[in-house]
C-alpha cells in the first residue's frame, strides 16, 4: 500500500515536469473501440497518476468518461508489465520505480453519437477528447498521432500539426477543447477574413451550394469580428459532424451537427445559420469573455457559475445581430427571433419559480433547458430569458448614452480588461459594474430581473426604440417614434 501512498504526492513531484507525454490512436469501428497508447518519457517518479476529465468543457453536465474504459494496462520499454490500480471511478495509478519510458495502453469505448461523446463507425470518428485522453498535470505539452482507419484521410481538428496526422497541443486545457473529426469527409471552400484562415470540413453533407454557403458564412464571421475587432486565433475550423448531435464551442473550432439540407428554405437557413453564429460567436463570449468560474477549468468535480445566463443567453442575443447585420436576415425577422425568446419564457410557469442566476447554477441537474418532467414546470431556461434581459440592457445603455454606447462597448470592455490585460474572468459584481459605467448609470432595477423572478417591465424598455407589445406578446413599432427612439431601433433592427 505504501507504494500506491506515492501516487497522491507526485502530482506534485518536480520531476514530472520534464516528462514528455505522446499518445497514438487506432480504430476499430466493428466494436466502435478506440485505441489509446500512451508513452511517458522523462519520467523519475516513482509512481505515475492518471485522470479521465468527467465532463467536458461546454456541456455543463458530468459525461463519465472513464465508464468508457477497459483493457487498461502499464508496461516499461521492454513490454514488462507494471503494477497499477485504479485508486478512483477516474483515477489510475501505475508504479513506476523511476524508469525512463512508462507505456500505457487502453481501450475507450465509442458508441455515443453526441457532440460531447465520442462516436466511431467504419466511416468517420468523432472524438471529444476529454473522453479520450488521461492526463496528470493539465500544464504539460502533449503530442498526438492518428492512424487512420483503412481509408480515411481527412482530420479536422484545431491542433497544429507538422505532418499529415502528428497534432500538438501546449497543454490539456488546449487538448480537451480540441475535438478531432477523421474519416471520409468533405472540405468545403475555405476564406479568410483579417488574413486569417477558416475552415469548413463535414461528414454525410448533403449535396447544396457550397460557394454560396461559405460565401455567407463569411459574412457571419465578418459581422462577429467586428463587434469585438479583432481575430485571437491563428486558423479556424468549423466541424459539420453529421445530424442530430449538438453543437459545442472551442477556442478556435466548433463541432456542430450540421448536414447542409434545407440551406434552400429561408426558414430553415436562418436555423443553421443562427447555430453557426451562435457557435462562432462562444470563442469571445464563454471562451474569452468568460465568468471567473470558467477557467482554470475543474475536471474532476465540473465548474458551476451563476453566469451562463449572459456566456449563452447574451450569445443568443448576438446569434441574431450577427445575422442581421451580416445582411442574412430582415429586422422583422430578428424581432420575431426575440419574440419567440420571450414567449418561450413568459408562457411557462417555471419563470415564477427559479431566477436566471439559479438557472445558471441549477444546469448540472436540471440540465440546459430545465427540467421537464415535473408535474408544475418550476425552471426556466437561460437561452429563454437571456437573450431577452441582453436586448433590456442593451436599449437601456443605447437610451442613456444617446445612442453612442450599446452591449457591444460592454462586450469590448469584458474582453480588453479581463481576457487580454487581466487574464482571467470577471465576477457577477465585476460584470454589473461594467455595464453600469458603459450606461453612465445605475442598472440596478435592470440586474434584478437576473436574481429575483420579478415580473420584467418590458414596455419601459421597449419604448427606448418606439416599440409596444400588446397582450400576446407581439412587439410593433409605434406610430410616430422620435429621432432617438429611431435611431436605436435602427442600431438593433
Amino acid at each position: 500500500m505504501r507504494k500506491f501512498l506515492l501516487c497522491g504526492l507526485c502530482f506534485f513531484a518536480q520531476q514530472v515536469y520534464a516528462q514528455q507525454w505522446h499518445f497514438d490512436l487506432s480504430f476499430t469501428p466493428a466494436t466502435q473501440t478506440v485505441h489509446v497508447h500512451l508513452q511517458v518519457s522523462g519520467n523519475t517518479a516513482d509512481s505515475l497518476p492518471l485522470k479521465m476529465p468527467v465532463w467536458t468543457p461546454g456541456y455543463y453536465q458530468f459525461m463519465n468518461y472513464a465508464n468508457n474504459v477497459t483493457q487498461f494496462k502499464a508496461s516499461d520499454q521492454q513490454g514488462k508489465s507494471l503494477a497499477w490500480k485504479q485508486t478512483t471511478p477516474n483515477s489510475w495509478c501505475v508504479q513506476t520505480t523511476g524508469i525512463p519510458l512508462v507505456i500505457m495502453d487502453y481501450d475507450v469505448k465509442a458508441n455515443r453519437d453526441f457532440v460531447a461523446g465520442n462516436y466511431l463507425d467504419s466511416l468517420h470518428a468523432f472524438l471529444s477528447p476529454a473522453g479520450i485522453f488521461m492526463h496528470t498535470k493539465i500544464q504539460q505539452p502533449v503530442s498526438i498521432s492518428i492512424h487512420p482507419y483503412d481509408n480515411w484521410k481527412q482530420v479536422a481538428t484545431g491542433m497544429d500539426s507538422d505532418s499529415s496526422y502528428t497534432y500538438f497541443a501546449p497543454d490539456f486545457d488546449v487538448l480537451y477543447d480540441s475535438p478531432i473529426l477523421t474519416g471520409n469527409l468533405d472540405t468545403l471552400p475555405s476564406f479568410k477574413v483579417k488574413g486569417i484562415p477558416h475552415y469548413f470540413t463535414g461528414y454525410k453533407m448533403v449535396d447544396f451550394d457550397h460557394v454560396h454557403f461559405m460565401h455567407d458564412l463569411k459574412k457571419i464571421v465578418e459581422s462577429a469580428v467586428d463587434i469585438i475587432g479583432e481575430i485571437p486565433y491563428k486558423h479556424y475550423t468549423f466541424m459539420g459532424i453529421g445530424p442530430g448531435r449538438g453543437g459545442i464551442e472551442h477556442l478556435n473550432t466548433t463541432a456542430v451537427s450540421f448536414t447542409g439540407e434545407g440551406l434552400d428554405n429561408q426558414e430553415n437557413r436562418i436555423r443553421t445559420y443562427s447555430f453557426l453564429a451562435h457557435e462562432y460567436f462562444h470563442h469571445y463570449n464563454v471562451k474569452r469573455i468568460r465568468p471567473v468560474e470558467l477557467g482554470p477549468f475543474d475536471y474532476e468535480n465540473g465548474s458551476r457559475t451563476a453566469q451562463l445566463w449572459i456566456s449563452e443567453g447574451f450569445t443568443v442575443y448576438y446569434e441574431y445581430l450577427i445575422l442581421r447585420r451580416a445582411g442574412l436576415t430582415t429586422g422583422e425577422e430578428c424581432l420575431q427571433q426575440l419574440r419567440s425568446n420571450l414567449l418561450a419564457y413568459e408562457t411557462k410557469p417555471g419563470r415564477l419559480y427559479q431566477s436566471l442566476t439559479q438557472a445558471s447554477l441549477d444546469t448540472w441537474s436540471d440540465g440546459p433547458f430545465g427540467r421537464t418532467g415535473d408535474s408544475i414546470n418550476k425552471t426556466i431556461s437561460y437561452y429563454d430569458k437571456g437573450p431577452i434581459l441582453a436586448l433590456l440592457l442593451d436599449l437601456k445603455i443605447r437610451h442613456e448614452t444617446g445612442n453612442r454606447k450599446s452591449l457591444d462597448d460592454v462586450m469590448r470592455t469584458l474582453y480588453q480588461r479581463y481576457y487580454k490585460q487581466l487574464q482571467r474572468g470577471f465576477t457577477e459584481k465585476e460584470f454589473q459594474q461594467v455595464c453600469e459605467q458603459t450606461a453612465g448609470t445605475s442598472l440596478s432595477a435592470l440586474f434584478e430581473y437576473v436574481s429575483t423572478v420579478k415580473a420584467v417591465d418590458y414596455q419601459s424598455y421597449f419604448n427606448y426604440a418606439g416599440l409596444v407589445m400588446d397582450n400576446h406578446f407581439e412587439i410593433k413599432k409605434i406610430s410616430n417614434p422620435d429621432k432617438l427612439q429611431t435611431a436605436i431601433y435602427k442600431s438593433i433592427f
